[in-house]
C-alpha cells in the first residue's frame, strides 16, 4: 500500500492522534482504503507521520472502537465496516476480493517497497538499475524531439512490427555485431520487459519450465510466473552460466527455453567468456533448447568491448535477441526490440497489437532520429567515461569500508557490483535500518532466495557524494548488526 507524504501538523490545536484518526477515517470513507485492506503497520505509520508509536496506537484504537478497523489473527490490522451507518446502507464493493482474483502475480513485497521508496525525497538509491538523471541526454533529446516535431510526425497507430526506419537502423546495428538481421526480423516493443511478457503468453504453455541463471534478475519480476511458468535456476561461475549443466537441467525439468543475460549480468555483473558462449550454443542447439538472450547492457562496456552476442553464433534461428534504449539513453522512451525468426516475431506482434496496439509512434521516431544522427555513439562515449568514474568511486569506497566484512568482483561493464557479506545477517533488519537512514538497497534474495548474504549495488544512479557517504553508513550499519 502506497504511503502518503501527508503528516500531522504540530502547530495545529488539534492533538496529533486526532489528526491521524481523521486522516485514516477519510481514507476509509472515501474508498481509498476499501473493506479488507490491510493498513500499514504501527511502526511504518509512525515513521511516515514522524510521531511516536503510542500516538499511532491511540488513533488506531479509536478507529477500532468505531468499528472501522479490526485486528487480524495473523497479525496486522484491516479495514472493516461495522458502523451503524454502514449496516443501514448497501454494503460497499469489496475491491480487495477483485485484487486477489487477478491472474497476474504481484511484485514481491520487498520489490513493491523498493518501488515506493525510490520516489521518497532524500532517499539515496544505492541499488537502482538505471542511469542517474544527470547522465541522461536532456539537451540532445530536446533537439531530437524538436526535429521530430518539425516533420509533423504521424499521431495515429503504427504498424504491428514497429516504425520501419527504426527497424532498418536497428537491423544495420545488429549486422555490425555479426547478427544476420533485416527489418522484417526486428520487432519494436515497449522495453525488454514487455518482450518477456509477450514471449511468456505467446510462445509458452502454462506450466512450462524456464531455465535461468542463478542468481537472476528474472526472479525479481513475476512476468513468467504470472503466465504459469516455473523458473529453474542453473548455477554460475566466474565465466557465466554453467553451460555443462544446462543439458541435464533441461532434461530434468523438461525445459521449454533458457533465459540468459550473458553480458554484464544482472545482478552479478559477470560477463560470459568467449569459450563459454560457444559451449552454451553447442549445448542448446544439440538439445533443441530455444534461448532468450537479454543484451540490454552490451553498450555499457567500460574496459573493452564484450564478446559477440550468442545470437551472432546462431545458425539455426534458435535465439531470440533482446535489446533496449532504457539502460543507455532513456528509460522514459520505452523502446526495446526483439530480433529473431520472422514467424515468431509476427506471432508476438499480433499479441502486442492485442495488448497495446503498438509502441508509441512518437517514441519510435525519436529513437530513430537519435540512432540515425550519430548522437548515440557520442553519447555512449560520454556515458562510459562517467560510469568508469562512478565505478572507481564505488570500488574505492568498498575498499575503505567493506574490506573486512564483504567481498566483491570488479565488473567490466554494466551497472552492478554483487557484494557478498562474510557473515549472514537478517536481510530485513539490514534493509529497514538502511532505509531509516535514507539508504535504499536491493537485497540479494530478490534475485536468488538463497543469496541472503548478497546485496546488489549500482554505481549508475546515486551522486558521487551520496554514494561515498551512504556506503560508509551502510558499512557501519552492517557492523553494528553483526556486533
Amino acid at each position: 500500500m502506497e504511503q502518503s507524504h501527508w503528516q500531522p501538523s504540530r502547530q495545529s490545536a488539534t492533538p496529533l492522534h486526532m489528526q491521524i484518526t481523521q486522516y485514516i477515517r477519510d481514507k476509509i470513507v472515501g474508498g481509498e482504503w476499501p473493506v479488507g485492506t490491510r493498513i500499514p503497520s504501527q511502526r511504518k505509520l509512525a515513521e511516515a507521520f514522524k510521531v511516536n508509536r503510542s500516538t499511532v496506537v491511540t488513533a488506531l484504537d479509536e478507529l477500532t472502537a468505531a468499528g472501522m478497523l479490526e485486528g487480524c489473527k495473523g497479525g496486522g490490522t484491516r479495514v472493516v465496516n461495522h458502523t451503524w451507518g454502514a449496516l443501514a446502507a448497501t454494503p460497499p464493493t469489496n475491491w480487495n476480493d477483485y485484487v486477489k482474483s487477478g491472474i497476474h502475480r504481484p511484485n514481491l513485497p520487498a520489490v513493491q517497497e523498493i518501488n515506493r521508496a525510490e520516489f521518497h525525497p532524500g532517499v539515496i538509491r544505492l541499488g537502482t538499475g538505471e542511469l542517474s538523471p544527470e547522465l541522461l541526454p536532456h539537451l540532445e533529446m530536446s533537439n531530437v524531439l524538436r526535429r521530430v516535431a518539425d516533420r509533423t510526425p504521424p499521431l495515429g497507430y503504427g504498424e504491428p512490427m514497429g516504425d520501419l526506419r527504426l527497424r532498418e537502423l536497428l537491423a544495420a546495428r545488429l549486422q555490425k555485431l555479426g547478427i544476420a538481421a533485416s527489418p522484417a526480423s526486428v520487432l519494436i516493443v515497449s522495453g525488454a520487459l514487455q518482450a518477456l511478457q509477450l514471449i511468456s503468453v505467446g510462445l509458452l504453455e502454462p506450466g512450462s519450465a524456464v531455465l535461468v541463471e542463478r542468481p537472476s534478475y528474472l526472479y525479481s519480476v513475476p512476468v513468467f510466473q504470472s503466465a504459469g511458468m516455473k523458473l529453474r535456476g542453473v548455477p554460475m561461475d566466474e565465466n557465466g552460466l554453467r553451460a555443462d549443466l544446462v543439458g541435464a537441467y533441461a532434461r530434468q525439468y523438461n525445459a521449454s527455453l533458457l533465459y540468459t543475460i550473458p553480458t554484464f549480468h544482472n545482478p552479478s555483473g559477470t560477463t560470459m567468456s568467449e569459450a563459454r558462449r560457444g559451449q552454451l550454443m553447442e549445448v542448446t542447439e544439440a538439445g533443441g533448447l530455444p534461448v532468450i538472450e537479454d543484451d540490454v547492457y552490451r553498450d555499457l562496456w567500460l574496459d573493452a568491448p564484450p564478446p559477440r552476442p550468442l545470437k551472432a553464433r546462431d545458425a539455426s534461428g534458435n535465439v531470440l535477441y533482446l535489446g533496449s534504449l532504457s539502460k543507455t539513453v532513456s528509460p522514459g522512451l520505452r523502446i526495446g526490440w526483439i530480433a529473431g525468426p520472422q514467424p515468431v516475431l509476427e506471432r508476438l506482434a499480433d499479441i502486442k497489437m492485442q495488448s497495446d496496439y503498438g509502441s508509441s509512434t512518437l517514441s519510435q521516431q525519436a529513437a530513430a532520429e537519435w540512432l540515425g544522427s550519430g548522437m548515440y555513439e557520442q553519447h555512449m562515449e560520454r556515458i562510459r567515461e562517467r560510469l568508469r568514474e562512478r565505478r572507481a568511486v564505488m570500488l574505492n569506497s568498498l575498499d575503505r569500508h567493506f574490506a573486512g566484512i564483504a567481498s566483491w568482483k570488479v565488473p567490466a561493464g554494466g551497472f552492478y557490483v554483487w557484494l557478498k557479506l562474510h557473515a549472514p545477517l537478517p536481510a530485513r533488519t539490514l534493509f529497514d535500518q538502511a532505509l531509516r537512514r535514507n539508504i535504499l538497497i536491493n537485497p540479494g534474495h530478490l534475485y536468488d532466495r538463497d543469496a541472503n548474504q548478497h546485496i546488489r549495488l549500482s554505481y549508475a544512479f546515486a551522486s558521487l557524494d551520496d554514494m561515498e557517504r551512504s556506503l560508509a553508513q551502510l558499512a557501519e550499519i552492517i557492523e553494528s548488526i553483526l556486533s
